[in-house]
């Protein structure tokens, strides 16, 4: 078996077909990008999807709407009842999960992560494992890849249905785990949040280029957030697709005149620096990419301007909104108002829905099978 067949790409080119990422950024990016994946939704594009990449945050979006999938009735392309995806996520935006199990992993035995595991799992999965994940053989099914970071051999670890793994240790197929583990390890920020420990109970396959398949590696993998490795989750679809589909929920790191010296606050910041030049440069490469003509397809960030389109259509009145203040909730897994969970989700549907209308021309549409034409309205109250 060759990683190559699950995972990157096929020889040559990427092939045809559209992946989508959904970036970290705690309940934040959960959020947002479920506005998005309205947008996609009701433009056709959201059931053309092969391959949905999610770190982090955007992995709890993306494990809802995998495990909501089954369910999803589609008439012309379009889901009709999207409502009940959202529903599930407004359930775990409404839990403080990150507090708790801080507090728990320091008081009690059992690790942080093994509680927030817990915690997605009672308010989102109810015992969902990857195997519940669709089926990507069967047509109008994308496959669903869920990233988090090996510590131990500094690679990228996917979970997915059929397989988890990364290249340097082999592969897992038909991975027997449950997809609350799978969305902790993903989106167990250090240094508080992380590791996340998982025991391999499965035989590991020895695939070309594993150059570390032998123990300890492939009995216990200890894993970290996704975006420590790839915080925007690109690395799964680019070398695989032709047309790249990006949200980005991540912060921006703000300019601090006298940064803190102690080292945990020192540490932190560390690690808020590093991530936001990761994010600089995966997001520089992708859009050279577009430049390029490498890839089809477009990007769209929470601190994006909608001006920056350049459009002329403007119906939800974007233009005059800021949308500065929902870039800046703080990255956590703490219960969010529905208030600001309908801002986050109708930022998310109006900036996706630019990014489309502006970079998706007419041709590419076509090649495409949709036709994309202006919103009417935000899908919830209260604008952004």
């Amino acid at each position: 078996m060759s990683l190559d067949q699950f995972i990157d790409q096929p020889p040559g080119q990427p092939e045809e077909g559209i992946g989508l990422a959904l970036s970290g950024g705690g309940y934040r990016a959960m959020v947002f990008h479920v506005g998005a994946l309205i947008r996609l939704n009701e433009v056709a594009l959201l059931r053309k999807i092969k391959r949905i990449s999610s770190v982090s945050g955007g992995s709890i979006t993306a494990g809802a709407l995998g495990t909501s999938w089954k369910d999803l009735k589609f008439t012309d392309d379009v889901a009709t009842n999207l409502d009940i995806f959202v529903e599930r996520v407004r359930t775990m935006a409404g839990s403080t999960i990150d507090a708790g199990a801080i507090i728990g992993g320091i008081l009690f035995p059992g690790s942080i992560s093994d509680r927030v595991a817990k915690a997605y799992d009672k308010n989102l999965f109810h015992g969902a494992k990857l195997a519940d994940l669709p089926d990507d053989s069967q047509p109008g099914n994308p496959c669903f890849v869920i990233n988090a970071t090996n510590i131990q051999t500094a690679a990228l670890w996917r979970f997915s249905r059929n397989y988890m793994g990364d290249y340097r240790v082999g592969l897992v197929e038909k991975p027997d785990v449950s997809l609350a583990a799978a969305v902790a390890a993903s989106s167990a920020f250090p240094p508080i949040l992380s590791p996340s420990e998982l025991d391999i109970e499965q035989p590991v396959v020895n695939t070309p280029g594993a150059d570390l398949h032998r123990e300890p590696f492939t009995k216990t993998a200890i894993l970290s957030d996704g975006g420590v490795y790839d915080n925007l989750g690109l690395e799964t679809i680019s070398k695989r697709y032709q047309t790249l589909l990006v949200s980005d929920a991540g912060q921006k790191i703000a300019p601090e005149e006298d940064p803190h010296r102690d080292w945990a606050r020192h540490s932190l910041r560390i690690l808020d620096t590093v991530d936001n030049q990761v994010r600089s440069l995966r997001k520089r490469h992708l859009i050279d990419s577009y430049i390029r003509k490498d890839h089809s397809g477009t990007y769209w960030g929470i601190r994006t301007s909608f001006t920056d389109y350049g459009l002329k259509d403007d119906p939800l009145h974007c233009s005059t909104r800021n949308p500065i203040p929902l870039a800046e909730v703080p990255t956590r897994l703490e219960s969010m108002p529905e208030s600001l969970q309908n801002r986050l989700m109708n930022w998310g549907y109006a900036v996706c829905d630019a990014a489309l209308r502006s970079h998706l021309d007419p041709a590419l549409q076509a090649k495409l099978g949709v036709k994309i034409d202006p919103p009417k309205q935000f899908p919830f109250d209260g604008g952004y």
